[in-house]
């Protein structure tokens, strides 16, 4: 009997590792929580140890019920019929075993009915569920509306909402896209409209919607007549009634188990979440937070299914008298594979648990607030906190998102021809991994949102710090690639603020990017290798790895090989 959380070493390495005590003493309402409700924890063991079994319930419904369905699923896909999306069987069965274990409303606070879970925690789920079904996360990961509900939703609509959120009686979208604003929210042309009793009501087309058959839509409009730019934009939220028609579902490569919709908005009631104004520059850019890390995690749960793939077929499959497993170039994919994704696991952890100390430390302050009590001890740290978690949810979402595609891909090919076949497994982890580095941000959006962190250094007094520390035996020469790395990439930083080129310095991002990528998950490493012997090979093979790939980066931006790019007024391909 498999089980996705308890199975899974890696998992279990981080889990018990994990320092959340800030985070869950301010979620806890420093445990007076359990005052009020006798399943609350008492302490931080108790909480741990509440996580822990609701995870093991996560592995094993994963492992046992969604991952057989799966393939059926993928087959099935979602259908479109007379105006109404159904889901595959399997989609809806799982969805209920979901709704019965009580797992629909994870982050939401146990006043309306959730678990009252960090976002670090979640997304472990996350992971497992995507691992099983990486369609299903589409639906479960959109937990996030109901979240986006509770931060920023008057009260009445946080108890209009948010309990059937977490029975399961209700699913979310985000409905932000449309045909001519992809990328470019700002320039949304979704009205949004009052009667002349003061009520809202929404008009227009929104595409490429994810689950846009769900109860509750989370829709970008604008409420500003006469403006263009996202400073006209409201946040509202409304039902999918049938003032809301599906005009139809996407036919597409993967994740077939996930409809995607085109909806046309006719005069549907609506609610202003928020205040008026801040949809896009407030709200929006807060959700990204959850779905930038909640597709990470989504790419990470594939590469494990497509890595658990390759190994297990590696190790069957007989070729010249041997496992395939025993050829040294067949081993050295594996290998590559299986460091790819554990420090994808150590970057996307370390990135939910910031945003985590940023939240919990948002809620910290607001509290002290409206107790007239001072704030200012906190608001430096929120400031950090938030740089640094504007800096690495997009890093993670670019570095996993590009990183699973490698490893299904590699995947595949171990399979040989087999692999290409719809009888296995590792096609359709190709399949439903492609769309992860395109949707909630592409990678080359993900580089310009992290840009300005990498090139602002806000992580240097953090890799200050490292420098500084002494590792023991071979992970001191670890440390000292690290710190040739960080030299490199304090020379392509010059090298390329030196040219005083705006274009330049655009084009040069992916690479330093790159470079500062290499160090964060390089210290993140260097550490797990001082707790687990384990890890040490996954530093080892990382750092050095990184260390080729940091010259390399070095060299693209200083021998400027798309500098053919910038200035030319024609180029010819």
């Amino acid at each position: 009997m498999p089980n996705f959380f308890t199975d899974n070493p890696d998992i279990l390495f981080h889990f018990n590792n994990f320092d959340l005590r800030e985070i869950v003493e301010i979620a806890e309402d420093n445990y007076q929580q359990a005052k009020i409700y006798d399943y609350a924890p008492v302490n931080y063991e108790d909480a741990i140890e509440n996580y822990r079994k609701v995870l093991e319930i996560v592995g094993d419904i994963a492992g046992n019920f969604i991952e057989p369905r799966a393939t059926d699923v993928d087959l099935e896909g979602a259908h479109y019929k007379d105006g109404k999306v159904i889901y595959a069987k399997g989609t809806q069965e799982s969805l209920n075993q979901l709704a019965k274990a009580d797992l629909m409303g994870m982050v939401l606070p146990r006043k309306y009915g959730g678990l009252n879970f960090p976002m670090s925690i979640y997304m472990i789920a996350t992971e497992i569920i995507s691992r099983a079904d990486a369609s299903l996360m589409n639906i479960f990961g959109l937990q996030d509306i109901g979240e986006m509900i509770y931060k920023y939703g008057s009260e009445s609509q946080k108890q209009e909402f948010l309990p059937k959120f977490c029975t399961g009686e209700y699913t979310g979208a985000m409905a932000l896209t449309e045909p001519d604003a992809g990328s470019d929210l700002q320039a949304v042309k979704l009205q949004a409209y009052q009667d002349e009793n003061g009520k809202w009501f929404l008009k227009g087309v929104k595409r490429f919607i994810t689950n846009g058959n769900a109860n509750v839509l989370l829709v970008l409009a604008r409420s500003e007549p006469g403006t263009k730019d996202g400073r006209g934009l409201s946040m509202f939220v409304c039902y999918g009634d049938e003032t809301v028609k599906i005009r139809r579902i996407e036919n597409k490569l993967g994740i077939h188990g996930s409809p995607t919709c085109e909806l046309q908005f006719n005069n549907t009631p609506a609610q202003l979440v928020g205040s008026r104004k801040f949809g896009l520059i407030k709200y929006v850019f807060d959700l990204m937070f959850r779905a930038r890390l909640g597709v990470s995690a989504q790419a990470l749960g594939i590469s494990q299914a497509a890595y658990e793939e390759a190994l297990s077929y590696a190790k069957s499959r007989e070729q010249f008298g041997k496992a395939i497993y025993n050829i040294p170039a067949v081993t050295n994919i594996l290998l590559d594979m299986r460091t790819m994704l554990e420090s994808n696991r150590s970057l996307l952890y370390s990135a939910g648990i910031i945003v985590d100390r940023k939240e919990k430390l948002e809620e910290k302050i607001e509290k002290l607030k409206a107790e007239n009590k001072p704030v200012t001890e906190y608001t430096n740290e929120l400031k950090y906190l938030t740089k640094v978690a504007n800096l690495l949810t997009p890093m993670c979402k670019y570095v996993l998102t590009e990183s699973v595609n490698k490893i299904t891909y590699d995947a595949l090919q171990l399979h040989g021809g087999t692999g290409y076949m719809r009888e296995f497994k590792v096609e359709r982890y190709a399949r439903d991994a492609r769309i992860t580095n395109i949707y909630e941000g592409t990678s080359q959006l993900q580089i310009v949102a992290a840009a300005g962190g990498v090139i602002g250094d806000i992580l240097k007094e953090y890799f200050d710090k490292k420098e500084q520390k002494i590792y023991p035996g071979g992970l001191s020469r670890l440390s000292n690639y690290l710190k040739e790395i960080r030299q490199i990439f304090y020379d392509s930083l010059k090298y390329v603020l030196d040219k005083k080129d705006v274009m330049f310095q655009e084009v040069a991002s992916k690479d330093l990017v790159e470079l500062y990528s290499y160090l964060f998950v390089g210290y993140l490493l260097l550490d797990e290798a001082l707790i687990d012997e384990r890890k040490k090979f996954i530093a080892n093979r990382y750092i050095i790895n990184s260390l080729a790939n940091a010259r390399r980066n070095a060299e693209n931006i200083r021998n400027e090989l798309f500098s053919d790019l910038l200035h030319s007024d024609k180029i010819l391909i």
